[in-house]
């Protein structure tokens, strides 16, 4: 078992990553508990496979539990989702020394983290990240938040975890697609500014998709040391630090309202889409050698992930994605912060320039096919 912290102060925890962690869950979460109890939630899917080995775990210390199963995908990061889990978490007694537990994705770490946050204002989480995008981004870091019409995670608070719990054997029931769509997000801590690891990545990529469990680990510890460093820098993204963890997420995120926060397109494909147009503008403002952002878009190919508008299906106009990109909740002043490059491992954030560009320079992408 590997352990890492995310230095916070008084706030600060741990994150441990290892085989079978699920199953000696109990030992790792009893000494958090006022109690000898918990609750769960996760959804339909997660649970068939993972919650009766939840169960056992906590039942070897003794810790009674109850659990909420709720629907998988992004139609669950609602309003409707946030109530309905809120309202359960009131109905079981919850108390703010409480310790309720995500087990799941992205979806099931964001909901029942803002649900936390707010329920009694404010108790306590644990997250049991189960896909390896949730791995090695979503549940470390404390941004919780729902969706709602004018965008993704428009509502929300920052609410850090008491513990993160990794157990990479969770990939092994993920589908092919899911797992690339979550290894978007670990080349990202290449581009953003490391990059030897975008280079690890380019030759061990295609090892880990295909189930490689040294090449996960490795990649899930490295990942999530680095997510770690960052927020330590940089908590609430104040500082322009952290925002650099949002490479390709602009772009990313309009490509995923265009496509209905659907199962068209996930928001692992939307990222990775977009953070190969991130590199493509870059290189278009001559900030960026054209080399790299097709070294970039090469991997992503590569390994069956989208590399543009057209791998992404996305056959909008520049005006349409910019106005999506105008919703989102970074923008200040009235301008959207970017997150570009000058090159692989040289990302950096600037506001130079304005929508207007980035949709000529999205037509210009939509025409090129």
């Amino acid at each position: 078992m590997e352990s890492l912290t995310v230095e916070l102060g008084s706030r600060s925890y741990p994150i441990l990553i290892g085989d079978g962690l699920i199953r000696s869950i109990g030992e790792h979460v009893a000494p958090l508990l006022r109690r000898p109890r918990t609750m769960i939630v996760t959804d339909s899917h997660v649970a068939d496979h993972y919650l009766a080995a939840l169960g056992l775990g906590l039942a070897a210390e003794s810790i009674s539990f109850s659990s909420l199963v709720v629907d998988p995908g992004e139609a669950s990061k609602s309003w409707a989702g946030l109530s309905r889990v809120t309202e359960w978490l009131i109905a079981e007694g919850v108390e703010r020394g409480d310790h309720v537990i995500a087990l799941g994705g992205g979806v099931i770490g964001d909901l029942v983290g803002f649900a936390c946050s707010i329920v009694k204002r404010g108790c306590n989480f644990i997250q049991v990240p189960t896909t390896l995008l949730a791995q090695v981004d979503s549940s470390v870091g404390g941004k919780t938040a729902i969706n709602v019409a004018a965008g993704k995670n428009l509502v929300g608070a920052f609410h850090q975890p008491s513990l993160v719990v990794i157990d990479p054997e969770t990939l092994a029931t993920l589908p092919r697609r899911e797992l690339a769509a979550g290894y978007a997000e670990v080349v990202k801590y290449g581009l953003i500014d490391e990059a030897d690891f975008f280079g690890w990545c380019e030759a061990n990529g295609a090892a880990l998709l295909a189930g490689d469990s040294e090449a996960r680990t490795r990649a899930i510890a490295h990942s999530v040391a680095a997510k770690a460093r960052i927020v330590a820098a940089d908590e609430r993204e104040t500082l322009d630090v952290r925002a650099l963890l949002n490479l390709g997420h602009s772009f990313g995120h309009a490509l995923e309202a265009e496509t209905g926060y659907s199962d068209k397109l996930l928001h692992g494909e939307a990222v990775a889409a977009g953070m190969a147009l991130a590199h493509r503008f870059s290189a278009a403002q001559g900030l960026c050698p054209a080399a790299d952002a097709d070294r970039v878009a090469a991997h992503l190919a590569d390994v069956g992930l989208p590399h543009g508008l057209a791998s992404a299906g996305i056959k909008a106009d520049g005006k349409t994605l910019a106005a999506h990109m105008a919703h989102d909740k970074k923008v200040r002043g009235g301008k959207l912060p970017l997150i570009l490059t000058r090159g692989i491992g040289r990302s950096f954030v600037t506001e130079d320039y304005g929508l207007d560009i980035v949709a000529d320079f999205l037509d210009a992408e939509r025409s090129a096919g």
